[in-house]
């Protein structure tokens, strides 16, 4: 039987990274997208292929439709079928939610059209492709979609959009496509470290931790697995959102 064929897009680094090498280590061949990092997104393809599956890396902008079809393209060109789509690229601005002038229209345009309007695209690419395989669509949110809290109030309201496109597309694809949601919490990898310094960033998880139920931050690895059960499992499940935070959307009483 032909393995099952996975896009993950954002796969150069952290939880795209760990959801590509998690599908690989469950037989599948995986098309690896990145942006700005062409080192991670190879490397990302040499830790697949070393799960003796096949993979590829290549350079997309998921906010230009046309690399978006090209994506698609490349994986029919290699292994003629598209069984799972992972949206997980994603941008953001770090902004001060109380500094309203900390962002502007500009910013709001270049995040959604990335974490709303590119999830769209490559859904749209793929579903023909999807609809034959019987296959999956996850995409990566976050909490800040339920919570507002996050990086800046355009991030939090480009996955509160998120969330609503996951639902919209759950109906339009079925019933031979599955369209659910992964939300994470903060996750310890470095999607941060660009905003705060080493103390600042310490200070942070250890804040997380202890106002936690579960007392530890989620790892990429921890949203890959949550991932893959949706991907791969035969639950007739769709239009879910899954909150993957350790519980930390309990704490309403000191958010994040």
């Amino acid at each position: 039987m032909p393995r099952k064929v996975a896009i993950v897009t954002g796969a150069s680094s952290g939880i795209g990274a760990a959801i590509a090498v998690a599908m690989a280590k469950s037989g599948c061949n995986v098309v690896a997208t990145y942006g700005s990092n062409p080192e991670g997104g190879k490397a990302t393809a040499i830790t697949c292929e070393a799960q003796d599956v096949e993979a590829i890396a290549i350079n997309a902008d998921i906010s230009s439709d046309g690399d978006c079809r090209a994506v698609v393209k490349a994986a029919l060109e290699k292994w003629g079928r598209v069984d799972i789509l992972i949206n997980n690229a994603g941008t953001t601005r770090f902004a001060d939610a109380s500094d309203l002038d900390a962002i502007n229209a500009d910013d709001f345009e270049r995040i959604f059209a990335v974490n709303v309007a590119g999830c769209y695209q490559m859904t749209r690419a793929a579903a023909p492709h999807l609809k034959e395989s019987q296959g999956n669509v996850v995409n990566i949110s976050s909490h800040s979609g339920f919570s507002g809290i996050g990086s800046s109030i355009a991030y939090a309201a480009s996955k509160g959009a998120l969330n609503t496109l996951t639902l919209s597309l759950a109906r339009s694809l079925a019933p031979n496509v599955r369209v659910n949601a992964v939300c994470p919490g903060f996750v310890d990898t470095d999607w941060m470290a660009s905003n705060l310094d080493v103390e600042a960033l310490i200070a942070f998880k250890e804040k997380t931790v202890a106002i936690t139920p579960l007392k530890r931050i989620p790892s990429a690895e921890d949203v890959a697995e949550a991932t893959l059960w949706f991907a791969l499992s035969q639950v007739p499940a769709t239009g879910q959102l899954l909150v993957v935070d350790s519980g930390t959307h309990l704490t309403i009483g000191d958010p994040l």
